[in-house]
């Protein structure tokens, strides 16, 4: 495409010429690089930066920052190239009336490859954010290092990483994969709160599969190394797939909608029709009460939120614990809940990392969290033992202890032991614990207690078997009655399930105005 800077005078004569100028060369940064250009990208599936920015934000909120800005490498036929943006759209606009800051790799300019000036108009935006303190969304579609430029597109990088370092936990952070995302490049999304990605066209890795099949000789296409279903499904990298660009922008709004702006503010609240003391009586009969039948808990979730209506963070992860923001009464919650469809509702490694983070993204920014337990323990095995279980169950505790958010417990059914602790029991600071009269909450589960404590009773015995039957039932009649902890002050309230949702929101109510202060100290030294 010819310049357009070659069609203007050298010297306009006044401020029109100026002007007229002016508009010119916006008119070549808004355009990009050709239709040509343009149309390799639509072919491919994908959209434009620029149609990106306009799904995401309000219509015609969005203020451009160093659209004019141009790179001054040089060597390796840069010095002809000097596109307008260098690659990345910078600005803010609105979600819903709030402000948003966003930056956009434009694929169609060097394969949207970071270089120096492209990643200082990144710095710029991210500094900008922090201190508006507003949340920050970057539109990933970039071929990693400007290798034309060397060392100075990698310390682009480190600038990058240190600044969603500084800003994690203040404003949140939210990546939406869209393209390639390589290298080094893959650990900005890492450090940030939220990844989205869209299948068939996005994917992530260290290393690519040309540099996997020479290492060890395995042949696997990008999508099968790092797409996004293996990233939703197996490594947890990815909290968000979707089939496309739309969708899946649609739901970063939706996303943005149940956040706060920063760390110093509340979630937004919307005015709820869905009544506050709404009985369910559905759930009498969705959860069973023999504990070894499994059921939904999602059936559970839509009976207790406004309009039966949350977003789950990492849905097909770790399926065995559900992690989802939702509300009640308008006010937005977290929610954390074993699924006994999925490993019986166990806690593995995959489970207690998924929540951990979860729990501490609602303390950083200020969502009460509410559990439904219904956990049968940590699963065992010799995988997980060697895999660590004991560090990466910490991890949930640790998250649970160190958050000063409104917490409140419910127990459904099981809760035994170790897990019933780490999964905000009132030991370990929850401000309100609840329990159905289904509840068991016990050191095990009924038959494994009456083998250990009765074990020279029941081999003694004539009938083995009926003996056990019957310490069993005697085990459970002393110390798995529903109101056990209840009578030990460890229960606040044992009540009636078809009146869960109305005291929880009252709780919360209450709960409003908690304050809790940390120790004093530069940070804690958390589980890995």
């Amino acid at each position: 495409m010819t310049d357009l800077v070659d069609k203007i005078p050298s010297e306009p004569s006044d401020a029109r010429g100026r002007v007229a100028e002016l508009h010119a060369l916006r008119e070549q940064a808004l355009r990009g690089p050709s239709d040509r250009a343009t149309e390799a990208q639509h072919a491919k599936g994908k959209l434009t930066a620029r149609e990106r920015i306009e799904l995401l934000v309000d219509p015609g909120s969005f203020r451009e920052v160093e659209q004019l800005r141009r790179h001054r490498a040089s060597g390796f036929g840069l010095e002809s190239k000097k596109p307008y943006t260098d690659g990345v759209i910078t600005g803010w606009g609105t979600v819903e009336g709030r402000t948003v800051f966003v930056y956009a790799h434009d694929f169609r300019i060097f394969g949207g490859a970071l270089g120096e000036a492209h990643a200082t108009k990144i710095h710029k935006i991210m500094d900008m954010a922090i201190a508006a303190g507003a949340p920050l969304v970057s539109l990933n579609d970039g071929a990693g290092a400007r290798i034309q430029e060397g060392v100075s597109a990698l310390a682009g990088y480190g600038g990058i990483f240190q600044r969603n370092t500084r800003a994690s936990g203040v404003i949140p952070q939210i990546s939406v994969m869209l393209g390639p995302c390589a290298g080094g490049a893959a650990y900005s999304p890492a450090l940030t709160d939220f990844v989205f990605m869209v299948r068939e066209t996005s994917q992530m890795f260290i290393t690519g599969p040309d540099v996997v099949k020479a290492v060890t000789g395995e042949e696997i296409s990008q999508n099968g190394l790092g797409g996004a279903d293996v990233h939703a499904e197996t490594s947890g990298v990815a909290h968000f797939a979707y089939d496309d660009e739309e969708t899946c922008i649609a739901e970063v709004r939706y996303l943005l909608s149940m956040l706060p702006q920063n760390n110093r503010e509340n979630p937004p609240v919307v005015v709820s029709e869905d009544a506050a003391d709404r009985r369910s009586d559905v759930l009498l009969d969705l959860v069973p009460a023999d504990g070894n039948r499994p059921y939904d808990m999602h059936k559970v979730i839509e009976e207790l939120v406004d309009d039966g209506d949350y977003l789950e963070i990492h849905e097909r992860w770790a399926r065995n614990i559900i992690c989802a923001l939702a509300r009640l009464d308008g006010q937005v919650v977290g929610i954390v809940a074993n699924q006994p469809q999925s490993l019986a509702g166990v806690l593995d490694i995959e489970a207690s990392e998924k929540a951990a983070r979860f729990v501490q993204m609602c303390d950083a920014f200020n969502i009460p969290i509410i559990t439904l337990l219904d956990v049968p323990g940590f699963l065992p095995g010799v995988d997980q033992e060697h895999g660590g279980i004991i560090r990466h169950g910490a991890k949930l505790l640790y998250a649970y202890c160190n958050a000063t958010v409104p917490r409140i417990s419910l127990i459904l059914r099981k809760a035994y032991g170790g897990a019933y602790i780490v999964m905000d029991s009132q030991s370990i600071g929850a401000d309100l614990t609840y329990a159905w009269p289904t509840n068991e909450i016990a050191v095990m589960g009924a038959e494994g207690a009456a083998n250990v404590i009765f074990r020279r009773q029941i081999a003694d015995a004539e009938d083995p078997e009926a003996m056990r039957a019957r310490m069993v039932k005697e085990y459970k009649a002393e110390l798995m009655h529903p109101y056990y902890a209840a009578e030990r002050g460890l229960v606040d309230d044992v009540i009636d399930p078809t009146e869960t949702r109305e005291v929880l929101i009252k709780s919360l109510a209450m709960l409003r105005t908690k304050h809790a202060d940390l120790p004093s100290r530069k940070h804690g030294n958390p589980p890995q």
